[in-house]
Formats: C-alpha cells, structure tokens, sequence
C-alpha cells in the first residue's frame, strides 16, 4: 500500500513526475533483496545495486526506470531495499560478487547466449 501525502495545489511538473514514478514501478518487476536467496549478503547487495547504478549513468540509461529504492518488510523487519527493471536485475548480478557461484553462472549463460 503505497501513502499519499496531501498537497493544496500540484504543480505540473510534479504531476508528470508522480505519473512517470507510476508507470516505471509497474514495470519494476524484480526485488535486490530476492538475491539474499541466492547467496550473497546485503552488503554485496547493495555494492553491486550502486555499481550497477552508476554502470546505467554512465551509459546515459535513465535510472529512474530501471532503479527505484523501496523499503520492504523480510522477516519482521524492515530493509532498504530496490526495485529493479529486468535489465536493472541483470546489471546488478553483472557487478555482484563473482565469489558468489550463481552470480558466475549467470554471467556465463549471458555470454553464453550472447556469443551464440
């Protein structure tokens, strides 16, 4: 359930802003946090979001449709968290911690499909 805050009057641009905020996380169909099930820990978690991230900026993506911070509730608690496009999923096992088995596999199969 999302909150809304109470404004007197809406600018436009902020209209435009909330509707494209809107329309992006619809689409934001991946969760950083799923990858604790895969092995790596939330401090590699959140390197590999910030590596991806600026992976996106320098490569002129628009980061705002690919990466939105959330908080999400694990286990009683609650985390900061992302939620990731799919190419915003597969740019942060891109800069994971290859120590981590299943972030090496993937990468393998992108550059398996890749190179086919």
């Amino acid at each position: 359930m999302e909150i809304l805050i109470y404004q007197k009057q809406y600018h436009k641009a902020d209209a435009i802003e909330n509707f494209l905020d809107f329309y992006y996380n619809i689409q934001l169909n991946h969760l950083a946090s799923n990858l604790l099930k895969e092995g790596l820990s939330p401090e590699q978690i959140s390197d590999a979001v910030l590596k991806a991230i600026n992976v996106g900026k320098s490569s002129g993506l628009e980061i705002q449709q690919h990466f939105m911070p959330v908080f999400t509730d694990l286990k009683s608690d609650i985390i900061n968290d992302c939620k990731l496009s799919k190419l915003g999923y597969g740019l942060v096992l891109l800069n994971a911690d290859t120590e981590v088995s299943t972030v090496g596999q993937w990468q393998i199969k992108v550059l398996e499909a890749y190179f086919d």
